[in-house]
């Protein structure tokens, strides 16, 4: 097999499995996913649910908080490291070295050795990911879910919803987004930095997917926990990858296929998203934002007709639980909720008054750019227990977060692809087709029907190598089986695919963790069991008959199908 034919047959095995390791080699499978999502039945029986009664008739941003509503109810976020087992860092590395040199990987990718910025050194990001209990070269598969493998996860125990990691629920995000919420591919992008995937969507001033989430340009800058928690990666990373219905762009490989003009409006948009004017409110959102900075400040208010004081950080404590803010047009509402005797009747001489803070902002419009109005702003911020300095730079950072995209200037932009041109207002019978027309002529959408795992339209050896290579969790629940005793538990489990559609087949351990399987499935796992055992040589999977029978050595099991496959026979232990 020549070198070019070993990095296809690896790709497509990867968009098989859709690990982060095997996005990050191979950035087109993001986008590939996103495809897999959009042929789904699954998201398009969404526009079904009565939940969306009138959507269409909803403007944009409404129609997406609506679906972000459904998402929330029906999908939680899960990084469990065992869901999909285990690796090791020297065995990816062996099988990546073709297409990316170590070093190059390890300086890029959160699971051989980047932790980005000072940040996550602080954090420790192994102790983050709960790595620390296994040794350092011991890295989890984190496997990407398409929103069938999603669906799923309700027949785990432990789990009444579906679920996913950071990039399963951006995948599943842009899909419904386009589906459901009729949002132009053209206007979603979606972005991987080392430790999360999130997406953009150009609407209004920007709208963030964030997990499960929602995040708005005011959103960004109002302070609290949940906007701290969507910050942290565009704030301390770079992006590595930009994937978008034109192609993408990858931080670490010299060829980008994205559109330079699409990309051109992302980065325009994204850096007006991330930037915002100084305002009475921002400042108040900033303190709230650094908690250790308000035992700095006060609030000056009046209470029974007499000028009384407040530390911040107890006006900021009533916000809990309550609709009231310090930093809008509640903040009258939200006194009215403090306990009398928490104000006081003497200014604290440590304390900076916020309400003179803010009355300067409102009246000299500080302009962050320049140097003169930082340095007048400063002076705004002496007190002794506070360092101006300090102080003011954490200000700048978070009114203004530069994004990290990828260096255009070390970039070749060359598409060689067929335009996808998957409009809103087609069906879904019309993007598959669509799909099937151009496959030939757009790598990406071919590898969507490996992702989209139809052993109908693909070729099995990909489907096979992934199942024969990734699919530890099985196989370290029965270590100690033998055949028969996976058999019998195999009888067990509920004889349906978590795919509904003929022809799509789940992997081993999908089968494993979910309990159900066709019987193709069942005798795939069954079959790999025993080679990975050393149980038996030659062993062979034959589909025909409505039925799924494997054999090897000794042992042999049958389970009936529904999945409609051509009779053909699979060679398990190896291509």
């Amino acid at each position: 097999m020549t070198m070019q034919k070993k990095i296809l047959l690896e790709k497509q095995s990867s968009a098989v499995t859709l690990s982060d390791m095997e996005i990050f080699v191979f950035p087109e499978l993001m986008y590939s996913l996103l495809l897999a999502n959009l042929m789904s039945p699954r998201i398009w029986r969404w526009r079904e649910d009565p939940w969306f009664d009138g959507i269409q008739k909803m403007k944009p941003y409404r129609r997406i908080t609506r679906l972000k509503q459904f998402i929330m109810e029906h999908y939680a976020f899960n990084l469990d490291l065992d869901t999909w087992g285990l690796t090791t860092q020297i065995r990816e590395v062996e099988r990546f070295r073709m297409v990316l040199d170590p070093e190059t990987l390890a300086q890029s990718n959160a699971l051989f050795g980047y932790e980005g910025d000072k940040y996550y050194f602080d954090i420790d990001i192994r102790a983050h990911f709960g790595l620390d209990k296994y040794d350092g070269d011991t890295i989890p598969y984190w496997k990407t879910e398409t929103v069938e493998a999603m669906d799923a996860f309700r027949f785990k125990p432990g789990y009444t919803m579906g679920a996913g990691e950071c990039v399963s629920l951006s995948a599943l995000y842009a899909a419904a987004l386009h589906i459901v919420a009729r949002i132009p591919l053209t206007d979603i992008f979606l972005l991987a930095t080392p430790l999360h995937s999130q997406n953009f969507i150009i609407l209004e001033d920007g709208i963030l997917t964030n997990n499960r989430r929602l995040v708005t340009k005011k959103m960004w800058f109002n302070g609290t926990a949940l906007s701290a928690q969507a910050r942290r990666a565009l704030e301390n990373e770079q992006v590595t990858i930009v994937a978008h219905e034109s192609g993408h762009i990858h931080r670490i490989y010299p060829r980008a296929t994205i559109n330079p003009a699409a990309f051109d409006r992302l980065g325009s948009r994204l850096r007006s998203f991330l930037v915002t004017g100084l305002t009475d409110e921002i400042i108040g959102n900033f303190l709230r934002h650094h908690r250790d900075l308000q035992k700095c400040f006060q609030l000056r208010w009046t209470v029974g007709g007499v000028e009384k004081y407040l530390p911040l950080e107890g006006a900021f404590a009533y916000e809990n639980g309550c609709s009231f803010l310090v930093t809008d047009a509640t903040r009258e509402k939200l006194m009215a909720e403090v306990e009398p005797e928490e104000f006081s009747t003497t200014r604290f001489k440590s304390r900076i008054v916020l309400n003179d803070l803010e009355s300067y902002i409102r009246t000299n419009r500080v302009d962050l750019e320049k140097p003169e109005d930082i340095q007048l702003l400063k002076q705004q911020f002496a007190c002794e227990c506070l360092r101006e300095e300090m102080a003011m730079e954490s200000l700048i950072r978070f009114c203004r977060v530069v994004p990290q995209l990828p260096d255009v200037g070390t970039k070749t932009f060359m598409s060689e692809s067929e335009p996808l041109n998957i409009t809103v207002g087609m069906t879904r019978d019309e993007v598959i087709a669509r799909l099937e027309s151009i496959r030939d002529r757009n790598p990406v959408a071919d590898l969507a029907f490996y992702a989209y795992r139809d052993l109908t339209r693909v070729h099995s050896e990909p489907f096979l190598l992934a199942a024969r290579e990734r699919n530890p969790v099985f196989l370290k629940d029965t270590a100690e089986w033998s055949a028969d005793q996976l058999r019998d538990r195999l009888n067990e489990l509920e004889a349906e695919s978590i795919y509904d559609e003929a022809g799509r087949l789940a992997q081993p351990d999908e089968v494993w963790n979910y309990r159900r399987g066709d019987g193709v499935e069942k005798a795939l796992l069954y079959g790999i069991f025993l080679v990975q055992r050393n149980l038996a040589t030659g062993v062979q999977l034959e589909i025909g008959s409505g039925q799924a029978k494997v054999r090897g050595g000794d042992f042999s099991a049958a389970w009936p199908t529904t999945k409609g496959l051509p009779d053909q026979m699979w060679k398990l232990d190896g291509a």
